[in-house]
C-alpha cells in the first residue's frame, strides 16, 4: 500500500477512466485486506482496469449495451480478485522458497551474505575523517543511519586478531 505513484493516478482519474496495466500482478501483490481496500478505493473511483494479461478486461474499453456492461464488470471483478489472490500467493511462494534457500546456505557455509561495498565505505570513511555530519554522509553516499553508524564504531575499536585456531580474539577468550 506503500505506493504514492498508484495513489496520485487514481487521486487523477475520473469516473469512467480507464486504468491500463500490463499484468494485474503488477497491480497487486497485497494482502487480502490490503487488496479489499485498494479495490474498494479503485470502485468508488468508477475507474475501470484493464489488464494486458485478462482479455475479458478489454471488452470494458468498448461501449456495450448496460446489461453486457455490467456482465462483463462482474466477470471482471471476480477475475481480478482471483489473478490478485494468485499473485499474493506466488510473491509469498518466492520469498519463502528463497529463505529457505539462504538458510540451507547458511547451514551449509555457503551463504557470506552481500560483499561490503568498500568504496563506499572508503568514502563514507574520507567522509568521518573530514568532519562532515552523518546527515551530509548520508545524503552524498545514499548510506543508511545503521551502515554509518556501524563504519563509525568499527573505525573506534582496534584491529582484533580473530585466530580460528585459538579462538582468541586479541589474546582474550
Amino acid at each position: 500500500m506503500h505506493r504514492p505513484e498508484l495513489f496520485r493516478l487514481l487521486g487523477d482519474c475520473e469516473p469512467g477512466d480507464v486504468l491500463l496495466v500490463e499484468q494485474v500482478d503488477r497491480l497487486s501483490r497485497l494482502t487480502a485486506p490490503d487488496w479489499l481496500r485498494l479495490r474498494g478505493m479503485i470502485d468508488a473511483k468508477h475507474v475501470r482496469i484493464v489488464a494486458l494479461d485478462l482479455p475479458t478486461s478489454w471488452t470494458l474499453t468498448a461501449p456495450a449495451d448496460e446489461f453486457t456492461e455490467r456482465m462483463f464488470a462482474a466477470v471482471n471483478a471476480m477475475m481480478l480478485d482471483v489473478l490478485a489472490a494468485v499473485a499474493r500467493k506466488d510473491y509469498e511462494d518466492r520469498r519463502r522458497r528463497q529463505a529457505d534457500g539462504t538458510a540451507k546456505a547458511k547451514a551449509a557455509g555457503l551463504y557470506k551474505g552481500r560483499p561490503p561495498n568498500k568504496t563506499r565505505n572508503a568514502a563514507i570513511s574520507s567522509l568521518l575523517d573530514n568532519g562532515r555530519s552523518w546527515r551530509e554522509i548520508m545524503h552524498a553516499t545514499g548510506c543508511s543511519r545503521t551502515l554509518l553508524a556501524k563504519i563509525a564504531r568499527d573505525r573506534r575499536l582496534p584491529k582484533a586478531d580473530h585466530s580460528p585456531e585459538t579462538g582468541l580474539k586479541n589474546g582474550v577468550r
